[in-house]
């Protein structure tokens, strides 16, 4: 049983034979063993214990025990939430008991007792709230669980700080009067606040700004993609404004139109000053060459047609 039990704590998504369970979201047990390793155990819900007896007890009450045909593979899943309101002391402790992707039983310590979600979690709730012992032990797990964690959080997640990564690109190659889009990538920051906004100069963006969701990375650092929509004009400046609980001012990068008539074409990216050219007939049918050296000069030299 040991064997099982730690399967069924640690598993996320696991199934059996027999026996299939898995234990997810417990915001508190997040980094248990990170956090043990300095000395400060995070403490287990007794209600794991109830969980995997459940488990077994929907296993034996399922239409298989029954003689009847029954998916050679399940899912009980046993999921205990803590949810802290920042700038108080009040806090909410919940656990779940779910059977194939539906949730059965629930405690809610704003409730004090268990709650039967649908009919199979009935005889269950019926039975926990009729022994003082069980429900005085799980109301006490909001002290004893979620309060004692998160003391052992603070050391770890609640007080971890990525500062971000900004940059900003083009969607496309630039061209003046043109529509186009510009890509604000925020990528690799820690925790998941975070607001960015776009400033055309020196103005706020509103209109035609797109956001894609928040990105988990995997590693607990997080990315998003905030795209502004617009035609470049000549002169103007762009910029990507990011908040972020890391630093104390905000992060900003400019973008500069170097965008070129569409007829000369768009500035190689380069930092080196170059030159461009392009030949073009006007309404008068005199010849004009346009010449460009990035970042120093502009002029138009007419020759008689």
């Amino acid at each position: 049983m040991p064997g099982s039990f730690l399967r069924f704590l640690f598993s996320q998504v696991g199934t059996s034979d027999l026996f299939g369970a898995s234990f997810a979201d417990c915001h508190s047990l997040l980094p248990l063993f990170s956090s043990m390793s300095r000395g400060m155990a995070l403490l287990l819900p007794r209600s794991l214990r109830r969980a995997a007896v459940l488990a077994i007890l929907v296993v034996l009450s399922s239409p298989a025990a029954e003689g009847h045909d029954s998916p050679k593979d399940f899912v009980v899943q046993f999921k205990c939430q803590c949810y802290f309101t920042n700038g108080t002391q009040r806090v909410q402790y919940v656990t779940r008991y779910i059977y194939n992707l539906e949730e059965h039983l629930r405690f809610d310590s704003d409730v004090g007792e268990y709650r039967a979600v649908t009919e199979l979690g009935r005889p269950e709730a019926k039975s926990w709230n009729s022994q003082p012992d069980i429900l005085e032990r799980t109301r006490a797990e909001v002290d004893t669980v979620c309060r004692h964690n998160y003391q052992a959080e603070l050391l770890t997640s609640l007080q971890r700080r990525e500062k971000p990564m900004v940059t900003i690109s083009p969607s496309k190659r630039e061209v003046l009067d043109h529509h186009n889009m510009l890509v604000c990538s925020v990528t690799d920051f820690y925790p998941s606040q975070i607001k960015v906004r776009w400033f055309r100069n020196d103005q706020e963006e509103t209109a035609g700004v797109v956001s894609t969701p928040l990105i988990r990375n995997g590693d607990w650092t997080f990315q998003i993609l905030v795209m502004l929509e617009m035609t470049p004009q000549r002169g103007d400046v762009y910029t990507c404004q990011v908040e972020h609980p890391s630093v104390e001012s905000p992060i900003t990068v400019e973008w500069r139109v170097q965008a070129r008539d569409r007829n000369c074409g768009s500035p190689p990216s380069s930092s080196v000053p170059y030159m461009t050219a392009c030949l073009s007939h006007t309404n008068s049918a005199r010849l004009h060459l346009v010449a460009a050296l990035s970042g120093y000069m502009l002029m138009s030299v007419a020759f008689p047609g």
